[in-house]
């Protein structure tokens, strides 16, 4: 079983930051990329940053230079740090880790922008 746990949503002003961490516990050998995505109310899920355990990233065009993905791979976690926050940038996040073919959700966190 794998288990992923995120922290650090919230409520923030625009051109507020908010950096979201995820740890991924358990059955995780061979764990290969671990990311963010997010699901505004009445929108698909969609990628919002990945990166592999080499260190490779793919990023999604709405949010690059502004936010940031960082991974530790001895303490299997990843950060997603957000910077200039915009309301669209509103939904719930999801952490993704993608172990030997199969995808793993959090439960996700909710990050709302809002003045």
């Amino acid at each position: 079983q794998v288990q992923l746990v995120e922290s650090g949503g919230g409520l923030v002003q625009p051109g507020g930051s908010l950096r979201l961490t995820c740890a991924a516990s358990g059955n995780i050998f061979g764990i290969y990329a671990m990311g963010w995505y997010r699901q505004a109310p009445g929108k698909q899920r969609e990628l919002v940053a990945i990166i592999t355990n080499r260190g490779s990233t793919d990023i999604a065009d709405s949010v690059k230079g502004r936010f940031t993905i960082s991974r530790d791979n001895p303490k299997n976690t990843v950060d997603l740090q957000m910077n200039s926050l915009k309301p669209e940038d509103t939904a719930v996040y999801y952490c993704n880790a993608y172990i030997l073919g199969t995808n793993y959700w959090g439960q996700g966190t909710r990050v709302t922008v809002s003045s």
